[in-house]
């Protein structure tokens, strides 16, 4: 008890957990965006059920590792050698996420390819998958996120309960945001092809990280938030020729 009060009244404390907070909010960024696509290609009864069992299994999971969490630091110990290249779990785990992320992306994308231009518009909503493949899939993705979001906590601060603070926040605001994003997702069918692209970037940020080479992550941000605001104008755009055309 005594070591809680200290922590609530530690100015350090706060600041570590207003910065913990943002960051896993921003890497959870990448898990919704994952799941909002994945839950999208199901029928529509089942899309927000989905995204919440998604969201929970992140939850669960991540307060299950932060629970282990001398094991999740023993994840970072080298473990085997290539060719003078040294790969712990925590690489291995990366990369097979990035390549699983990178497959699924651009299987999306060539999917999307080879439809007509009438599919092709609906493919952020075309019912493709059933509910248990689209669990499997967000849970395999979820090991990966929760794995590095613990590691992230665990180099931030030392004090466990600011790190459950902090994660269960983070999972809080992906839920409220999860069902707008993949609404606007399914309504703006063009943003389907950006995120898939997203996905493929962060796919390959996580191999490259696995194999020892940091990518500051404010680079891999800034190129999607500049991407997505370039997509907003042209949205924008599109919007306003249409309701040029109806004025006419």
């Amino acid at each position: 008890m005594e070591y809680l009060l200290e922590l609530a009244t530690s100015p350090a404390a706060w600041v570590a957990l207003a910065t913990l907070v943002v960051m896993e909010v921003v890497l959870g960024i990448d898990n919704l965006i994952f799941i909002s696509i994945l839950t999208n290609k199901l029928p529509e009864h089942q899309r927000a059920k989905a995204r919440r069992l998604g969201i929970g299994m992140a939850l669960f999971m991540r307060l299950g590792l932060l629970s282990t969490v001398a094991w999740i630091v023993q994840l970072t110990e080298p473990i085997l050698e290539v060719f003078g290249q040294m790969f712990s779990w925590k690489d291995m785990i990366l990369i097979a996420g990035g390549l699983f992320l990178v497959w699924k992306a651009t299987t999306e994308i060539h999917h999307s390819m080879e439809h007509s231009a009438e599919k092709e518009a609906s493919v952020g909503g075309k019912v493709t998958l059933n509910m248990g493949a689209a669990i499997t899939q967000i849970l395999m993705l979820d090991l990966v996120f929760s794995i590095d979001s613990i590691i992230t906590a665990v180099g931030m601060t030392e004090h466990l309960p600011i790190m459950i603070i902090a994660v269960v926040s983070a999972v809080v605001v992906m839920l409220v945001a999860a069902d707008p994003l993949a609404k606007f997702i399914h309504d703006n069918p063009t943003v389907v092809m950006l995120a898939l692209g997203f996905l493929i970037m962060i796919g390959m940020t996580l191999i490259a990280e696995g194999f020892g080479a940091h990518v500051p992550k404010g680079y891999v941000y800034a190129a999607m938030s500049f991407s997505a605001l370039i997509e907003l104008l042209n949205m924008m755009a599109r919007r306003a020729r249409r309701k040029r055309g109806e004025a006419a």
